[in-house]
């Protein structure tokens, strides 16, 4: 999961905790589809593995350049539904099945466009609530895909017009928005920092193959786009590579998007580099928890999960010196400059070094109990709305 599916299911558990009436909207091929609690309960079941997803049907079967899995989950939704119709009479369908009046929460940006939010504030709605994880897309528009810079400054616009509530994951998210927004007015702007949660390493869970086991590696977590700054990690591994006997770099995450000469670097399987695209989630945290750090030199970040969930194990974590790092993480990371490249093989060298000691922590750093909690999230939202 990317880090905002993960915040959406964070939002589906805790909606569903609650006792009361909760639907979900989801897009499909040509339709919308309306979930209550009981479908939104067995989809997350699907989602995170409880039960399989069923059969492609019908309708999906006809489309055959659909991935399976796509269909098949399309398939499962269309059976978990209350109700479908075609996104042009979407506020009717809405007006079926939920209540006069209700609020809106989007926390994933899927259906941000206007004339579904217009249809939903036509149904009913009498509070939108959107979540901005960033304005990256805004401030980076070159390391974007092609066309995303527009369309991100659309959604932001359509935000800032639509909303009744914006929620940001960070202070710094919250200056970000405001800066963008200029002089115009904006809605009520609420800092919600996401919660933490502890990665869970299941004893005896499945290992890569081409992995020691020993601990001495050091991770880089993210999908490889541009923005992850993967280039200048390998960079730092040319130098390693001369050494005797370099420690390992293991990159996880998908390969992204405008990132071709990374790619064809990562081809050439570089001396003491490791890339894995497809770990589960288990078999991540088996690796984060015995790195001797987790790397992390983005060039922005809305929040910056992975270096939080390294801190909250115990990890060590070597940082961009960003504002929202700061903020999250206080004096838990090494910070240094993400174009710094000298700096970065330093710190990596030096922290080898200490091998010899078995001292994997970060003396004086703050202990995983102070970082933000699902918990503290989900009560100063659901208060709010």
């Amino acid at each position: 999961m990317t880090g905002i599916d993960r915040v959406e299911l964070a939002y589906l558990n805790a909606l569903l905790e609650r006792d009361r009436p909760c639907f979900a909207l989801v897009r499909l091929s040509g339709s919308m589809a309306v979930l209550d609690s009981a479908g939104m309960a067995k989809l997350r079941d699907r989602i995170v593995g409880r039960i399989p997803w069923g059969a492609a049907d019908a309708a999906a079967r006809l489309r055959r350049r659909m991935p399976e899995m796509r269909r098949r989950a399309q398939s499962d939704v269309r059976r978990l539904a209350l109700g479908r119709d075609a996104p042009a009479r979407l506020h009717r369908l809405l007006a079926r099945w939920l209540p006069a009046r209700f609020s809106y929460l989007n926390v994933g940006h899927a259906n941000l466009d206007p004339r579904p939010l217009s249809a939903i504030r036509k149904a009913g709605a009498i509070r939108i609530v959107v979540m901005l994880h960033d304005t990256i897309p805004l401030d980076h528009p070159g390391l974007q895909r092609q066309g995303q810079a527009e369309k991100s400054q659309a959604l932001f616009q359509l935000v800032v017009d639509r909303a009744d509530v914006i929620l940001c994951p960070s202070r710094a998210t919250r200056a970000d928005i405001l800066r963008h927004a200029g002089d115009a007015p904006t809605p009520r702007i609420q800092v919600a920092p996401l919660g933490v949660s502890r990665p869970t390493v299941r004893p005896g869970g499945a290992w890569p193959a081409a992995l020691p086991t020993d601990g001495d590696f050091l991770v880089v977590l993210g999908t490889i786009e541009p923005r992850k700054n993967h280039a200048l990690l390998l960079d730092v591994w040319d130098r390693l590579a001369a050494d005797p006997a370099p420690p390992r770099l293991v990159v996880i995450g998908r390969r992204g998007w405008n990132n071709d000469a990374v790619f064809a670097r990562l081809d050439r399987k570089p001396r003491a580099v490791h890339e894995f695209n497809d770990l589960n989630d288990d078999t991540v945290a088996a690796v984060l928890a015995r790195a001797r750090a987790l790397v992390f030199p983005s060039l922005a970040e809305g929040f910056g999960l992975p270096a939080a969930e390294a801190a909250a194990l115990g990890v060590p974590v070597i940082c961009s010196d960003l504002p929202v790092f700061r903020e999250v993480l206080g004096d838990y990371p090494i910070y240094l400059d993400p174009k710094d490249m000298y700096s970065w093989e330093t710190k990596i060298r030096n922290l080898v070094k200490q091998r010899e000691t078995g001292n994997r922590k970060n003396d004086g750093h703050r202990q995983a109990t102070s970082l933000p909690t699902w918990e503290e999230h989900f009560n100063l939202v659901l208060r709010l709305m």
